[in-house]
């Protein structure tokens, strides 16, 4: 479908994303959420949920990368990893570029993201989806955390949407302390938890959350542990900021 309207971000009152559509490429109501994905002029493909752009063709590395490579780097021996939504399957293709690891479980509650990234979005997963090491379940990702065997992932992605919606359950007490249990002892959680800028609220919860538990954190935007960003430059040479800039896989 080919049309010249626009789509704007309807996540803050005041301040959004705005894209000239190019070409609409699906648009379906799933079980969760609405879901768009479009052609734009300016940043190739767009998915949309629930009215909040969640990923880019043209960018998506900046996050996924940092998302993913950040914490498997400052842990240095991850085996088993545990993505929680992240759908469209980049951080998975991230994840598993690292040769160490023998198992990355994807838990996405929604199965027409996954579909529908296939479909309309297949560069951003790439070969990941059929990698043997990748096992993807659709189902509730606190569902899994919850009966998942203690101590039994080295790391834990959370790619979640915003605490709107199907991604409100994943900012909670008991969320993250399934997370620290299910954990080795060296292990490391990093969310997805907004821009500081814009949703400071939202920050100040997760960091309080997590910090008064036993887990390694690493905020995929802007604020980290000191910890981490040390093993990363024992590892790399230099630090998370300089590290950032020679990532894109």
């Amino acid at each position: 479908m080919t049309t010249d309207c626009w789509i704007n971000e309807t996540l803050y009152p005041d301040w959004g994303q705005r894209f000239l559509v190019k070409r609409e490429l699906a648009r379906e109501r799933s079980d969760f959420q609405d879901i768009v994905i479009f052609e734009s002029f300016s940043h190739g493909r767009v998915m949309v949920l629930d009215g909040v752009i969640q990923i880019t063709e043209a960018d998506e590395f900046v996050y996924q990368e940092m998302l993913a490579h950040v914490p498997l780097l400052a842990h240095g021996a991850a085996e088993n990893v545990l993505i929680i939504g992240a759908g469209d399957g980049g951080v998975l293709r991230r994840v598993l570029s690292h040769r160490g690891v023998r198992r990355a479980v994807m838990v996405e509650i929604d199965g027409e993201v996954i579909r529908l990234s296939k479909q309309f979005l297949p560069a951003i997963a790439g070969d990941a989806w059929s990698d043997p090491r990748a096992e993807v379940i659709v189902g509730d990702g606190i569902d899994y955390v919850r009966r998942a065997p203690d101590a039994s992932f080295d790391a834990i992605i959370v790619d979640s949407t915003d605490p709107i919606g199907v991604g409100e359950v994943l900012f909670t007490d008991e969320f993250y302390q399934n997370c620290a249990r299910i954990l080795t002892a060296r292990g490391l959680v990093v969310n997805q938890c907004g821009v500081p800028a814009m949703q400071a609220d939202e920050l100040r919860v997760v960091l309080l959350t997590v910090f008064l538990k036993p887990i390694g954190v690493y905020q995929a935007r802007r604020v980290f542990v000191g910890v981490v960003e040390n093993r990363v430059e024992e590892r790399v040479g230099f630090g998370v900021h300089g590290t950032a800039s020679c990532l894109r896989s």
